[in-house]
């Protein structure tokens, strides 16, 4: 793995994902809070009790800062295609994506150098290095290159930079004053669509004119030519609908699962201030202990799902060339 790859794979990542259509909301005053139907929030004695758990899972034009409280991000003119409206202003959750492609840099090109430097003076990797090293081994070993076929060192980058880029964007959202930004349909169905496009191209190379076959359906020699007739047509349509419903449930798998369990721990939290009771609060408090360890489980175990499955679908369009 070379550091051009790692770093263009993190860019091609993350920089589609930051402009994405969506509704303007208008700036809120100040005043009591409460989160609406669309995300926007609400002000004013008619607002009702504040909603703590919406505002931490949906996306936001504000963020919160230690010692500065929450503040509004900057706000762009929204760009104008014919009578669409496009808000590429930054949101919460673009800039989580932004940190978390950070801290994959941050860490990972410091440990293949320190891991390059150590191996060249006393021919193995310590401290740091070691569990790094460990980590890129066995998604490369053990999930990609089986998975994705022979001759496939070409697509280690690519399940690298998927598996360390959803792992710190998982993380991110058990970080004090952070965000799941895998928790947004719009960031899964980003990374979806760029795992589709690298199956697609990856069959185009290696199949040739024969990838016509992967969307139209070729019957055996042996089928009659009445029944033909009728399953050519019928397993088209299947054969089409196989290739959107793959990143479909990449994208929805890793956006479930991601709010999922975020709810889940609010949910306990707020049964403390619901209750107002030390009783309940220590129960709530303890579950919410076991639920955020589960998280963390969850965290590693979705970008290894998401990394496992892209190679497959590689990996099976790599495999119909031969």
């Amino acid at each position: 793995m070379t550091f051009r790859s790692l770093v263009l794979g993190l860019v091609c990542v993350a920089a589609p994902i930051a402009v994405r259509a969506q509704v303007v909301p208008q700036a809120a005053p100040a005043g009591q809070v409460r989160v609406g139907p669309r995300g926007d929030r609400l002000t004013g004695p008619e607002a009702g009790p504040v909603d703590i758990i919406m505002p931490h899972i949906i996306d936001s034009h504000s963020i919160e800062l230690p010692y500065w409280g929450e503040r509004e991000l900057p706000r762009w003119k929204p760009v104008r295609i014919g009578s669409v409206a496009i808000d590429v202003s930054p949101t919460k959750h673009v800039v989580m994506l932004l940190v978390a492609a950070v801290l994959c840099m941050a860490v990972l090109i410091p440990a293949a150098i320190t891991h390059e430097r150590h191996h060249t003076a006393r021919g193995s990797p310590k401290g740091f290095a070691t569990g790094i090293e460990a980590m890129v081994l066995y998604i490369r070993n053990e999930v990609i290159l089986p998975n994705v076929g022979p001759h496939g060192n070409a697509f280690v980058p690519f399940g690298l930079t998927l598996f360390f880029f959803i792992l710190f964007a998982n993380l991110l959202g058990l970080v004090p004053y952070g965000s799941t930004a895998t928790g947004n349909i719009s960031v899964t169905a980003m990374l979806a669509i760029v795992t589709f496009v690298v199956v697609e191209a990856t069959g185009m190379k290696t199949q040739g004119w024969r990838y016509v076959r992967t969307v139209v359906y070729v019957p055996p020699k042996e089928i009659p030519f009445i029944m033909k007739l009728f399953m050519v047509p019928i397993m088209t349509v299947v054969e089409i609908i196989g290739k959107f419903t793959k990143p479909f449930a990449l994208a929805v798998r890793l956006f479930a699962n991601m709010t999922a369990g975020h709810v889940v721990l609010l949910a306990l939290i707020s049964l403390a201030f619901t209750f107002q009771s030390y009783f309940v609060g220590l129960a709530a408090a303890t579950m919410g202990v076991g639920s955020s360890l589960l998280e963390i489980f969850v965290a590693f175990l979705q970008a290894y799902i998401f990394t496992i499955l892209s190679c497959v679908f590689i990996g099976l369009m790599r495999s119909a060339a031969h």
